[in-house]
């Protein structure tokens, strides 16, 4: 399984001019099943989501994760995840210049894991919100820092 983490001061995304999901300051996770992925590497990733130190502390360093965020400076918010699933990580461009997605999971796994995912990060964090999953989406950000994160578990662990 893949993510992409956006370290964000906000972001939504639209699905046809109407915002569907928003956040304030927190994280924006742009998440891909792979093939042979299962429930075990969403749980992983999720779990390295949750605790990944990537959060200023008081002194500036990255020293905080965004279930440590107490909404000091942010309009009292905790830190907010923000779900977006993105096949297109799967991309593979090594045989030419035209992406093959043949290592995306099939759509019905996808949706599973991602639905899965999803209910997952609900009962450990406080603020989760999503895209659609399949739908032709619009996100926009403000990235803080900026923070980019990409993270990859694999199947065989």
């Amino acid at each position: 399984m893949k993510a992409l983490l956006q370290r964000v001061l906000e972001a939504r995304v639209a699905i046809a001019g109407q915002t569907v999901g928003a956040i304030g300051p927190g994280l924006l996770v742009l998440l891909c099943a792979e093939r042979g992925d299962s429930e075990a590497q969403a749980d992983k990733l999720l779990a390295k989501i949750l605790k990944l130190r990537i959060f200023p502390d008081a002194a500036g360093k990255m020293n905080r994760s965004v279930q440590d965020l107490d909404g000091q400076g942010m309009n009292g918010l905790k830190g907010g995840l923000l779900i977006v699933s993105q096949f297109t990580l799967a991309a593979d461009v090594s045989g030419g210049n035209r992406p093959s997605f043949t290592g995306a999971a099939p759509p019905d796994v996808g949706r599973r894991l991602y639905d899965y995912f999803v209910a997952q990060a609900r009962a450990a964090h406080a603020q989760v919100q999503t895209g659609q999953f399949a739908a032709d989406m619009q996100i926009h950000l403000v990235n803080d820092g900026p923070v980019t994160i990409p993270l990859h578990i694999d199947p065989a662990l």
